[in-house]
């Protein structure tokens, strides 16, 4: 592992070869904080693929491309005299002082969840109106909707015991199934939105992050299904023309594998 002297050295390299990518690319010169921006949320879910797959080298890789985009914005920044990447350094170290009088005042915590319920306090008195202001809005749903159970709760807004939520899970169960009973697409959509939101709830009571859960599942069926159409041409016969009956003689070998 390299230290301190080396990893300073490897970042001022990086610096060295943004300004000369920026000064000399043709592609690089046009880049703007619009145009970077749909790239770098792809490099960010690229990241999260390699995590899910615990691919190390990958995620140092995909590490790179994030921190060339953070770079990158900083470059563009300096440019326009707003801000350069010492003051995106500055900014967050600040931050988490700031955040963590723990570490760096006298207050004394004795959990995470004495941190969680300080950090969300700290935020309202720099003069946020709410808990939730920090929550994206360009969030996919599942996440967003993890995001603002997880502020909330910071503050005290929860429920006591995992069994509670359990039951507030069920409860939403029956009352979609009541729409459903009723034909009222409407309230069948709203309806099936609380049944989720009470389930990634749910799942915060167990540890569990929903994101990764569901990815976690989407992998695995897409293995097994991709199984499945294999065994589909070794037998050269189309899913179409197979029985339910068939398929799952398959399916059931895949998820041996």
């Amino acid at each position: 592992m390299t230290n301190k002297t080396q990893q300073l050295k490897a970042f001022e390299r990086l610096l060295i070869i943004m300004d000369e990518l920026r000064e000399q690319c043709p592609w690089d010169k046009k880049q703007t904080l619009q145009t970077l921006r749909h790239l770098t949320i792809e490099e960010v879910y690229e990241l999260g693929d390699a995590i899910l797959d615990n691919d190390l080298d990958e995620v140092k890789k995909e590490l790179g491309d994030v921190l060339l985009h953070i770079v990158f914005y900083s470059k563009i920044g300096s440019e326009a005299n707003a801000f350069d990447i010492a003051d995106v350094c500055n900014s967050i170290c600040d931050k988490l002082i700031d955040r963590h009088p723990h570490i760096y005042g006298n207050v004394k915590v004795e959990n995470e969840d004495d941190v969680k319920r300080n950090w969300e306090q700290l935020k309202l008195k720099e003069g946020k109106n709410s808990v939730l202001e920090g929550v994206p809005k360009s969030l996919p749903a599942m996440v967003k909707a993890n995001r603002i159970q997880d502020k909330v709760s910071g503050v005290g807004f929860d429920w006591e015991e995992p069994h509670q939520v359990f039951e507030k899970v069920e409860e939403e169960l029956g009352e979609l199934q009541e729409e459903i009973n009723l034909g009222n697409q409407d309230k069948i959509e709203s309806e099936f939105g609380d049944v989720l939101f009470s389930m990634i709830n749910y799942a915060r009571f167990l540890n569990v992050d929903p994101e990764s859960a569901l990815e976690r599942t989407n992998k695995k069926f897409i293995k097994r299904f991709q199984y499945l159409e294999q065994k589909s041409k070794d037998i050269k016969k189309p899913l179409s023309e197979m029985t339910l009956q068939e398929m799952d003689v398959f399916w059931e070998e895949a998820k041996k594998i």
